[in-house]
């Protein structure tokens, strides 16, 4: 895994809200997240290692919802996840999280995030990350072919092409 700040290996930027705000307008799918005491370290905000858990959450929720992956056939490791801490998230937030098929390769396909504080009807960004997923065939343990059926689902869904 790879931790890094927002502000590391970044161009800079006259107007980074404008370059967030782009960033939140291409997903089609959201998920609500409940937090949970035990997220919370002794600062009061979650700690960084449960950001990932949240990714983990909403990513399933993405496959079974929108892709309908079906685990019985083709397995998902991650290869890599990164994420950019923005702001933290604080006790009585309300969160959410943004999910969406970035790239689809053979074997392997990307998956963006935005995870978001909900003050009433705006969003503010508090993380944005990735992962690089790799398809993966139960018997032998080894990268195989995304199946056909699930990338048709994101290219429809991302609308990518």
């Amino acid at each position: 895994m790879i931790f890094k700040t927002f502000w590391q290996n970044k161009s800079k930027s006259k107007d980074k809200l404008t370059d967030i705000k782009a960033f939140s307008d291409k997903f089609n799918y959201k998920t609500n997240i409940h937090l949970r005491f035990i997220d919370f370290d002794m600062m009061g905000h979650v700690n960084n290692s449960i950001y990932f858990t949240y990714l983990e959450i909403a990513r399933t929720k993405y496959w079974e919802e929108i892709i309908k992956w079906d685990w019985k056939k083709t397995g998902i490791v991650i290869a890599h996840a990164e994420l950019d801490y923005i702001l933290p998230i604080v006790m009585n937030d309300k969160i959410a999280i943004h999910v969406k098929t970035s790239r689809i390769g053979n074997t392997s396909f990307d998956l963006d995030y935005q995870i978001v504080k909900l003050k009433g009807n705006e969003e503010v960004i508090c993380s944005k990350g990735k992962t690089v997923c790799i398809a993966v065939d139960y018997a032998t343990g080894k990268p195989t072919a995304i199946p056909e059926e699930e990338k048709q689902k994101m290219l429809g869904f991302e609308q990518l092409g």
